[in-house]
This record gives structure tokens, C-alpha cells and sequence, in this order.
């Protein structure tokens, strides 16, 4: 569990990180949550699927990794072997500290003292000697605003496809070339055929609303399962 610290440059001038190793936080996961700007570069390579938060019960997407927890098939000789690494991924070990709680917009930034990530003498800086922040830390602000603005685009983004009734239970039966078989079970997809059926009008406002090309990019997304199951087969031997 990670164990949350205020960044401020008079306490951890010298901390550094070893970016190299902030890939080990994905290395154990099936599903990682994407936003809404990223979708296009997932969808090249990881199937997006949506399901429940395990502890609020509200629609998420993410990126499917594995078949079963714990199971990341783009992890390979102690590496990420994807093209694209998520912004999840990327912007371990940095935290927003309970931005819901922050009406300013001012959020504070945290790093997680338990991740391998952290170092004190060989790695990216965060800070120049005199307490200015380095580009690499600039950079890792970037990608935390990148998903605090992606929480909300995907926010209004389910909610349409809840109120437009567009989400349906996702149902497939993988059988791998050992004939080990697998149901996907938790997941939900897009309904193409209501998809089809709505009205001009609120494929309009859905456009409008900057959500028609997400949704296009999910069921395209999709066709990455055929990929993931090759990676399983070749690492099953077959």
C-alpha cells in the first residue's frame, strides 16, 4: 500500500528517482485505469474495457493487461514491453493528495516512500540546488494534471453512456492453444447496436460534447484481445 509524503524542496532537495524502475508498480497488474486522452494511443496495442471500482461500484476504463490478476502479459525480462506506457504507470511515484478535498485547484503533490523508485543519489532529480523545480518533475506535474483532467472527461463520459443506456455486459469465452479456456467475467462494453440506433440529434450532441471518437476508440479497441491472447499462447509455450 503506498505510503503517501508531501513534496516540499526544503525537505527532499536531494531525492531522486529512478524512472526505470517506476515500471515495477505495473509489473503485477491485469487492468490499469486510462483516461480519456490517451485512449487513441492504448487502443494500438491494449484492449479498454469498462468495469466496476471494487470499492465505490462506479464505471472505470482501463487498459486490460492479463487474463487473471496479477497477470501482466506486456511484462517481460523485468521490463514494460508495450509500445505505449500508461500515464498511470508513468507518473508512479507521484501522487495528487485527496484533490477532491481541494476546491482551489492548488492540489498537493506526494511521492510514495515505498516505491522502488525512490532513491537518494542516483537517479532524476526533482529539484535543481537551489530548490527550483527540474524539468522532470515538471513533467511528472504534467502527467498528474493530465489524469486529474482525464478523471473528468471520463467521468462525463460514462455518465452518457449510462444515461443513453449505450453499456452492456461484456461475454467471452477465450480458449488459448492449450486448450486452457478462460471467461472474461466484470466487464462491460459498448451496445453497437443501440450505438446505431440513436437518433441524429444525440449522435450530434455527442459529438458536440467531444465523446463520439472516445466511444469509437473503445469498441475499435477491442480487437487488441487477439493480441493479448498471442502474448498468453507465447507464454504458455504454444
Amino acid at each position: 500500500m503506498a505510503q503517501l509524503v508531501a513534496i516540499d524542496n526544503k525537505n527532499h532537495l536531494h531525492l531522486t528517482v529512478d524512472s526505470a524502475k517506476a515500471e515495477l508498480h505495473g509489473a503485477g497488474l491485469h487492468l490499469v485505469p486510462a483516461v480519456m486522452s490517451e485512449f487513441t494511443n492504448m487502443a494500438v496495442q491494449y484492449p479498454l474495457v469498462i468495469t466496476k471500482h471494487a470499492d465505490t461500484g462506479q464505471f472505470v476504463v482501463a487498459a486490460m493487461l492479463g487474463f487473471e490478476q496479477g497477470e501482466n502479459l506486456f511484462w517481460r525480462d523485468g521490463q514494460w514491453q508495450g509500445l505505449y506506457l500508461p500515464l498511470q504507470i508513468r507518473r508512479q511515484p507521484f501522487f495528487v493528495s485527496n484533490p477532491e478535498q481541494k476546491d482551489s485547484g492548488d492540489f498537493v503533490i506526494c511521492f510514495d516512500s515505498e516505491s522502488p523508485a525512490i532513491t537518494s543519489n542516483d537517479g532524476q532529480a526533482l529539484f535543481s540546488d537551489n530548490g527550483v523545480d527540474t524539468e522532470f518533475f515538471q513533467q511528472a506535474k504534467s502527467c498528474l494534471a493530465q489524469l486529474l483532467a482525464g478523471e473528468l472527461a471520463n467521468k462525463q463520459l460514462l455518465e452518457q453512456l449510462e444515461k443513453m443506456e449505450l453499456l452492456q455486459v461484456m461475454k467471452m469465452e477465450v480458449t488459448f492453444a492449450n486448450q486452457q479456456c478462460t471467461t472474461l467475467n466484470g466487464f462491460y462494453t459498448i451496445d453497437t447496436e443501440k450505438l446505431a440506433a440513436l437518433s441524429a440529434e444525440k449522435i450530434s450532441s455527442l459529438h458536440k460534447a467531444g465523446l463520439l471518437q472516445a466511444i469509437y476508440t473503445l469498441i475499435t479497441s477491442l480487437g487488441q484481445i487477439h493480441h493479448l491472447i498471442d502474448l498468453k499462447n507465447k507464454q504458455l509455450g504454444c
